[in-house]
């Protein structure tokens, strides 16, 4: 028997789990929880120790036996890449801190320059191998079972060794993005310690591996390592394996859904075994039972389907629908499946959760993908997800920034090759946030031309191997076969063939450009930027390129410079100001490794920065005022705009280009832009018509809705004011009137609108600063990335307003897991309070809290208006604190 099974390691389909320590003590809390489930696991998270080869004597037969000396290894956890657990026993400065990275051993890349197509220098400490290497004892219940160790990310290349006996070498171990699970039951010894050593190579040029792209730099071992689970587990002769329900609705209802099983069944025994499949979905009214005879050959392994036409369990009535968080409730079901020989003695069970949903896309009049949910249309509204840049995984960061995504009003995570592990998927499949997954661009995986065999191989078990995993996920709704580019024929025929297959029963695009191919035909999307600065109305001006029209996978205003605090923490003090080397390392690689064209921009714009404080919070405007225009552009042109994904959501270490919040989770300007823009319910300008529309995500109408506009001067004068009563189809988008430009106002201007219901209550409120100075974009001169401007609006009396004091008062909540507070704030001025910007800091003298949730912040205040803005954060993230309000803003008094 091979002991390389081709299946991929079982995903969300595994069975309880066991945390062990390095000498096999008792188990503890798993920080990757999953859903309850049957059968024997063990995840093997503790007691790893790494060491170069370089610096080790032993054979490799000596290093894989229990009680070898790994005295002076580095102790370390899984997943771990190479380099992360380096930094972590200290032999590294924070590599995020300043130019720190590019002082430590291997980093001679040029900056900006793409690390994942270069080879690592000879000298590096990355260039040889790296041992892992841990002990473990194994439960004497697995005795006369069959033993499974299943590896769910190596990169890149790795032989892996067992009680001085190898199982698998670089030819079979291959691939960052594989999945393994190897049979060992003839090497391990059940109620005894038992060793496992794995030798990692890290990835060369023109491997398949993990890049950056333009992203943030790459470390110096190119993420190198056991990236994610490391898990042994145990079954009888049958094993069950990658379950996964598709669902057919009866659209355009959806009182009836027929549920297809599959599963993979593997006899890994020499005898044929008779048996019967058992099943039980539970999250129905009543549990749904069934069961199908099987028949398995001596090593026989093959996917069994149970069907509604032979099984009439399987076709639900009124089912309880998975949706994503903006259409309704993300209910799961859970699937429990096992295998029982004719004994009865039941071989494996596995269990998953997963949501009765039905995606699909199809192509509009004009041509625009359209997706859709359970038959409703969903305009996409994402971010693109960057990993830790170490490929670190912290359970509790995770966690606050998908509360950010949903707090922000995103329905959607772009994943561009960074296939996360299964704790991603299923935290997505319970917050119902969608999941748009797929394969990167810019290194090896697009240059198709220079493939081997090898990468052939490796590219189509590494799909195989994401695709049976994948499928499962109610919150997965497309993968790309590309990312900026389509694969060419043969190999996208061939990722076809494996995606048929697998029996993905999701939208496959072949890439996430508008580039059409012979064997598919049209994306049906575009990749068309921007991604350095452009102007506000930009989204509504441009009609051929990146604006508001059709589904952009990828685009944003540019830069995201953070706030101060997070400049204060990234960079030396003696680097803050100006803007030069130390910033610029922090931006990204290729055309993004300087912001010299935003900085241009928003000198002309709001006036030459004075200090590192002075740009900031002038950079916080323009995030404000940028990420919300290019939302609400693709909001009050749905379904002509069918998608847009802000690259990027967030950043892979600290950085000052492409994210909605921080690396240290600090929201700022371009987080309640998009938040604002992103209400159910709201009310927006339109920067090319000028007119003042609502958009409503509601699935039902809105009658009798207001709408008031006011235009004020920048001594706070009404210069004009207009109001209408609207009526707002479900999932509509009306226009109430279009505002004038009041002649001899002044050059800056303001407006807010709001939005109130029959009864009066504020639905929506919006702010714009105005100038009566246009941004005039330069078009033929537009790249790929950025569109230039031949004039520039003049917001620079903004740097004149006079300071004002904002009254706050700070009232907490009763704590539980999360503590809220409501926060009351009044401008006692004469003249606007600028963007004001609240914060809770842990007491007096103390650091921010965060994560944090504001119901609104950056919030602009007129001469005696007053608001109440609730707030909560996770009572843990400051244990016995007496929180403290801080107050501040663009021309305000800072105040405790």
């Amino acid at each position: 028997m091979d002991i390389l099974k081709a299946l991929p390691a079982c995903g969300t389909l595994c069975s309880s789990r066991w945390l062990l320590r390095a000498a096999g003590v008792a188990a503890a809390f798993a920080l990757f929880s999953g859903p309850a489930r049957g059968g024997e696991e063990m995840v093997l998270q503790n007691g790893w120790a790494i060491q170069s080869l370089e610096k080790v004597a032993a054979r490799a037969e000596e290093v894989s036996r229990a009680g070898f000396d790994a005295a002076g290894w580095y102790k370390t956890l899984l997943p771990k890449t190479v380099f992360a657990a380096l930094v972590e026993n200290g032999v590294y400065p924070d590599p995020y801190f300043g130019n720190n990275l590019r002082s430590i051993p291997g980093v001679k890349y040029e900056i900006g320059s793409q690390f994942a197509n270069q080879e690592i220098p000879a000298e590096s400490p990355y260039a040889k191998p790296w041992w892992y290497r841990t002990e473990f004892e194994l439960p004497a219940s697995y005795g006369g079972k069959t033993v499974r160790i299943a590896f769910r990310g190596i990169n890149y290349r790795a032989e892996i060794w067992i009680n001085g006996r190898k199982l698998a070498g670089g030819e079979r171990i291959v691939g960052a993005f594989r999945r393994y699970e190897l049979d060992v039951t003839r090497y391990v010894r059940a109620g005894a310690k038992n060793a496992l050593a794995v030798k990692v190579f890290a990835p060369a040029a023109g491997d398949l591996g993990i890049t950056w792209v333009d992203w943030n730099p790459t470390p110096p071992d190119k993420d190198m390592g056991l990236w994610q689970e490391v898990v042994v587990s145990a079954s009888g002769p049958v094993a069950v394996r990658h379950p996964f329900v598709e669902t057919k609705l009866n659209l355009p209802a959806t009182d009836s859904a027929r549920l297809t099983i599959r599963t993979e069944l593997a006899n890994t025994s020499t005898e044929k075994i008779d048996g019967t499949l058992r099943g039980k979905i539970l999250g129905e009214e009543k549990p749904i039972e069934f069961s199908q005879a099987v028949t398995l050959a001596p090593g026989e392994q093959r996917t069994v389907t149970l069907s509604p036409d032979t099984i009439a369990a399987l076709v639900v009535p009124h089912p309880r629908l998975w949706w994503p968080y903006t259409l309704g409730e993300p209910f799961l079901h859970t699937l429990t499946l096992e295998f029982a020989s004719s004994s009865g003695a039941v071989s494996d069970r596995q269990s998953i959760e997963f949501g009765i949903v039905q995606h699909d896309s199809r192509m509009t009049d004009e041509g625009h993908r359209l997706f859709r949910v359970n038959g409703k249309p969903v305009l996409i509204r994402g971010g693109g997800w960057a990993p830790d840049m170490m490929l670190r995984v912290d359970a509790r960061r995770r966690e606050a920034e998908f509360r950010y995504v949903k707090d922000i009003g995103l329905n959607t995570i772009r994943l561009e090759g960074k296939l996360e592990d299964e704790n991603f998927f299923q935290m997505a499949d319970r917050e119902g946030i969608l999941i748009m997954a797929g394969w990167c661009c810019c290194d090896a995986w697009e240059k198709w031309a220079k493939w081997g065999d090898e990468h052939r191989r490796v590219s189509l078990d590494s799909l195989r191997d994401q695709s049976l995993r994948l499928r499962a996920h109610p919150s997965v709704f497309v993968w790309l076969n590309g990312s900026d580019n389509p694969p060419p024929p043969d190999r996208e025929r061939a990722y076809l063939e494996v995606l048929q297959q697998t029996n993905w029963p999701y939208s496959v695009v072949s890439s996430a450009t508008e580039k059409p191919t012979e064997v598919t035909g049209k994306s049906g999307v575009k990749m068309t930027g921007p991604y350095d600065y452009v102007p506000p109305n930009y989204w509504l001006l441009d009609t051929k390129t990146g604006g508001a029209h059709g589904f952009n996978t990828e685009t944003s205003p540019g830069p995201a410079v953070p706030p101060l605090e997070s400049l204060q923490t990234m960079l030396p003090a003696d680097k803050l100001w100006p803007v030069k080397d130390a910033w610029n390392f922090h931006a990204g690689g290729g055309a993004f490794k300087n912001i010299e064209k935003y900085t241009s921009a928003l000198d002309l714009r709001y006036g030459t920065s004075r200090d590192a404080a002075d740009f900031a919070w002038k950079s916080q405007a323009a995030a404000y005022e940028g990420e919300r225009a290019m939302f609400e552009a693709f909001a009050r042109n749905k379904y002509h705009a069918t998608g847009v994904i802000q690259w990027m959501l967030n950043n892979a270490w600290p950085g000052i280009i492409w994210h909605l919040y921080d690396y240290y989770l600090r929201p700022g300007g371009g987080y309640f832009g998009s938040k604002k823009a992103l209400e159910p319910v709201h009310v927006q300008f339109s920067y090319d018509d000028r007119s003042v529309a609502v958009v409503s995500d509601r699935q039902t109408p809105l009658r009798g809705m207001k709408v008031e506009a006011k235009l004020y001067d920048l001594d706070m004068r009404e210069r004009f004011a207009a109001a209408a009563v609207v009526d707002i189809p479900a999932d509509g988008v009306v226009r109430a009137f279009v505002l004038p430009q009041p002649a001899g106002i002044s050059t800056t201007y303001f407006l807010t609108l709001r939005l109130l219901n029959p009864s009066g209550a504020l639905v929506s409120r919006n702010f714009y600063w105005l100038s009566t100075k246009p941004d005039v974009l330069d078009w033929p001169k537009g790249e790929w990335y950025y569109t230039p401007q031949t004039a520039y609006a003049d917001f620079s009396a903004l740097q004149n307003l006079p300071k004002v004091t904002v009254n706050a008062v700070l009232k907490m909540g009763e704590p539980g897991t999360m503590t809220p507070a409501q926060v009351t704030v009044e401008n006692t001025g004469k003249t606007l309070a600028f963007l004001v910007r609240l914060r809770l800091l842990k007491g007096p003298g103390g650091e921010e809290i965060l994560p944090v949730w504001w119901e609104d912040n950056y919030i602009s205040l007129l001469p005696g208006e007053r608001r109440e803005i609730s707030v909560h954060y996770r009572t843990s993230d400051a244990p016995g604190a007496q929180p403290i309000l801080a107050v501040d803003g663009w021309n305000v008094f800072p105040a405790h």
